[in-house]
């Protein structure tokens, strides 16, 4: 069965809910000291290529909504926060790869001119089941593991549940805090004061509520449309719907998985 999708008020959003994730990251130095901390690597600098970029290659292409992404010089980022595991993180990462690629290189363009790439995954669950607190993935040999493709395509996933096996010392106090427990890491500190700040800007907090409004409204339309026609060409119904009114797929998919209780192979073939 699918968890339901709590809808928070805005003083109680926290650094795991994507729409504050996505405002904290805006902060360019938090941004990048949490990229320097999860990837072990120093970075440069950064430049925001879009605050919940959404990528549509083409009309009648599934699109993609990035919670951050952003770029440094040869290389490319994208930071997502998960809070309920569907099971398909995965394939996500492998279409988000997919869709980068094709919107960093222009049609012709030598292929070497693709960046290196991170997609970068934050959940509160385990995604593997195995314990660790971060699973990092990269593209090898099977007949030789020591021979990697270098196709400069990376994915890591963090698992914030257990972020108690975490070797970095910053990674593991980030992810704890990330599962709602309290730290007191200076660089934590520092995130904690700007979601602080950030629940003080009233445009932010209109933004939000406005999100709130209109999913309802759209929920509320899916309802409507389900009790005139019944179950199965209720959930078609509310799908035609949503599409119309360009809700993202996956917002989509969470919706009839949430209105009709259905498994997210089940709720895929509506789409």
């Amino acid at each position: 069965m699918e968890t339901q999708r709590v809808v928070k008020a805005w003083e109680e959003l926290e650094i795991k809910d994507d729409f504050m994730f996505a405002k904290v990251m805006r902060d360019k130095r938090i941004c990048k000291m949490l990229l320097e901390r999860l990837l072990q690597t120093k970075i440069r600098d950064i430049v925001y290529l879009d605050e919940q970029k959404t990528i549509d290659i083409e009309k009648d292409a599934k699109s993609v909504r990035l919670d951050v992404y952003l770029e440094e010089e040869n290389r490319v980022f994208d930071l997502e926060m998960e809070t309920t595991n569907k099971g398909n993180l995965p394939k996500r990462s492998r279409y988000y790869q997919g869709m980068i690629d094709l919107n960093t290189i222009e049609k012709g363009e030598n292929y070497k001119k693709l960046k290196e790439s991170y997609i970068i995954f934050i959940c509160t669950f385990d995604p593997f089941h195995q314990g660790k607190a971060q699973y990092t993935f990269e593209n090898l040999c099977l007949e030789d593991k020591e021979l990697k493709l270098n196709d400069g395509a990376k994915k890591v996933f963090f698992n914030a549940k257990d972020y108690i096996n975490a070797e970095d010392e910053e990674v593991r106090e980030f992810l704890k805090y990330v599962n709602g427990e309290k730290s007191d890491n200076p660089f934590v500190k520092e995130i904690e004061d700007k979601v602080a700040q950030v629940k003080k800007n009233e445009e932010w907090r209109l933004e939000y509520v406005t999100l709130l409004m209109r999913d309802q409204e759209n929920q509320e339309i899916g309802i409507e449309i389900g009790k005139e026609l019944g179950r199965e060409e209720g959930i078609r119904g509310t799908v035609s719907v949503l599409k119309g009114m360009n809700i993202p797929p996956q917002t989509i998919l969470i919706k009839i998985q949430e209105q009709y209780n259905l498994s997210p192979e089940t709720s895929k073939k509506y789409l």
